[in-house]
Parts: C-alpha cells; structure tokens; sequence
C-alpha cells in the first residue's frame, strides 16, 4: 500500500525534512499495520531531525516516537489484536506518517474513553515523568520535587504523578503567560527563571529539604538546582533545552559555548555532598519490553488525568507546530491529526 511520510534524508536541519509517498510493505507475521491517526512531538524529535541526538538514525529515517490509530492489518503471528482495534504506541522513529507497521508488543489498546489525540499524547512524556519520578527518584509521601519545564507534557504529568504520592511540587516556567496553567495544575509554588532564580527557588522551598529535582535545561539552572538539593537529594537530568537553537539548523558557535561552559560534577565531590545526578534516556527501554509494559500497567493504575493538550495541528502543518513547539511557547502536549477532526 502508499502511505505518506516526514522524511529527512540526512539530520541537521529542518530544511530537510519532506514530506514524501512511499510504498508501505506488508506487515512481518509479528506486526501489526496502524492507520495513524495522531502522532506526538517530543524534545528527542527537534534534537534528532538537528543530529544533536545520539540515538539519531544513520541516513535517511522518519522523525517520530509515539502515535496512535487504528490497526487495519495484522501478521499471521500477531495474537494480541485484530484488525479495527484502536490502539497507542511507542516507536524508536517512524511516528511521523499515517501508516507504520509495528511489532504488536509495542502497541496498546487505546482506553475507551481516550481520543487519538489522547492516545498520540501519553506515552513518551509520561513514562518520562513516570520513571524518573518513581524508578529513579524513588518519590515519598512529603518529598519536594522541583519541576522543569513545568508546562510541558512531561512537567504536568511529573506533578500529576508527584500530587499522587503526596509530594509538594515546586514549577518553574520560562514566562509569566503559564502561571495560570500551573495553578490549574496543582502545582505548589510556581517560579519563573530569570537572573533571580537562586533567590526564588530558596524562597519558594520556605525551608523544606529538596528532594528531587527533574532537570531538562541545563547550565545554570542545573548548577543552581543541584546546588539546593538536599543530602540524599536526586536530580534526574533528561534533556539540555538549552542546546535548541530556534533557526533552521543548530547555531554551531553558541552550542560549542554552551558544550564548554555545560556543568561538570565532580564525582570525588559528591560522595561529600551525598547527593545524586542521574541520566535518564527513555529509548534505551525499547529492547526491555516486558519492562516497558510493566511501568505502562503502574503508570495506568496511578489513573492520573488525561494528558494536557495544548495545541493540535494538521498533518500539511507539521513544520509550523515544530517551530513552535521549539520557540518555548507552547503550552502541554503537541499533537498533529493526520486527517481532518471530525465535528460532531
């Protein structure tokens, strides 16, 4: 069958991204073929389309970690599913079309209840928050966890699940605009980064120790965020927003600046300290499937909120919602519909 596809034949700059038909082959007896009906955007997208991503396939591939949609083929192993059922997944590339095949281990049934645009918005940003809260951060009742980016989809999954366990959550956003998200999310103390950070973040924690901090900027706010952990603290490091350039491609003075001025932990110090950083890179759980579906099933009992959808797009506007979504404007998750929403 023909499908339709965002390809780039070589990473390092949007420029290259195209959209493209191509033939779909036939599912293997293990897979399943998706209609895709929404596809979401991540961080690890903008990095991987720029070669900033260590992950990034060699040569030409598809952009894209997580979808949605309709299985309308099967393999003749596939024993999980059959053809019509709805379902959401995680792919190690690929989303960004409105056809993949997929091995049926990585797709789940999408909730009743859920859109596809529900179903494109969960899967990577909330085993994101999920396990870095949980598995690595190991979360208590009363702890204080600092939160990044708090208005994106891994920031208010991250407070979803922290308010969970009962943690006071402290958000930080890049500008004001956000703060009414925030409140509406629950989060404890809201600050805005700027030149005062230090001064803010010791205000807000009024006190209390800071037990977990999820860090996806870098530079100072790293330096300043680990230098306010408390002993026992842990900061869970997932990404380097400040590494995204907003041009076309990346801004190759400004990232060797920042590559040579980036924090740099003395491991010697830390046994001192007693504090810990942690790295945290959700592709490296895609060969560790049963694992993968363990923390879904633990993810999906906590019964947190839908995700927060902030903006959708059409499929023909995909490099405008990647434009935006990289400027630090938008709020929630992105999603892009491959076909036009139906109005009821």
């Amino acid at each position: 069958m023909r499908r339709t596809a965002y390809k780039i034949k070589k990473a390092g700059s949007f420029s290259n991204l195209h959209l493209v038909e191509e033939e779909l082959r036939e599912p293997s007896a293990e897979e399943v073929t998706v209609h895709v009906k929404s596809f979401g955007l991540n961080f690890a997208d903008v990095f991987a389309i720029t070669g900033l991503y260590s992950a990034t396939p060699k040569g030409e591939f598809i952009p894209g970690l997580e979808f949605s949609g309709v299985i309308i083929k099967c393999g003749s192993g596939v024993t999980r599913f059959k053809e019509g059922d709805r379902v959401f997944g995680a792919i190690r590339f690929g989303a960004y079309t409105d056809h993949l095949n997929i091995e049926q281990h990585y797709v789940r049934p999408l909730p009743d209840e859920w859109s596809f645009e529900d179903g494109a918005a969960f899967a990577v940003q909330s085993l994101t928050a999920y396990y870095s809260l949980v598995e690595l951060g190991a979360i208590k009742k009363g702890y204080t966890v600092l939160i990044h980016s708090a208005a994106g989809g891994v920031g208010i999954q991250a407070n979803r699940i922290a308010k969970k366990f009962g943690a006071f959550t402290i958000g930080t956003i890049g500008n004001s605009a956000k703060k009414d998200l925030l409140r509406r999310e629950g989060y404890d103390r809201i600050i805005v980064r700027d030149k005062y950070f230090r001064h803010r973040l010791h205000e807000a924690l009024e006190g209390r120790e800071l037990n977990i901090v999820l860090e996806s900027i870098g530079g100072d706010i790293f330096k300043e965020s680990f230098r306010q952990l408390a002993p026992t603290g842990r900061l869970i490091t997932f990404g380097a927003a400040n590494f995204a350039s907003p041009g076309a491609r990346p801004n190759y003075f400004s990232l060797i600046k920042k590559y040579l001025t980036r924090p740099i932990i003395d491991p010697l110090r830390l046994v001192n300290w007693n504090k810990s950083v942690m790295g945290f890179n959700l592709i490296w759980l895609w060969d560790k499937i049963d694992y993968l579906h363990g923390l879904l099933d633990q993810l999906m009992a906590l019964d947190i909120e839908k995700p927060y959808i902030g903006r959708i797009y059409e499929y023909g506007k995909l490099l405008k919602a990647l434009e935006d979504f990289r400027s630090g404007t938008t709020e929630g998750k992105i999603v892009i519909n491959t076909e036009p929403v139906k109005k009821h």
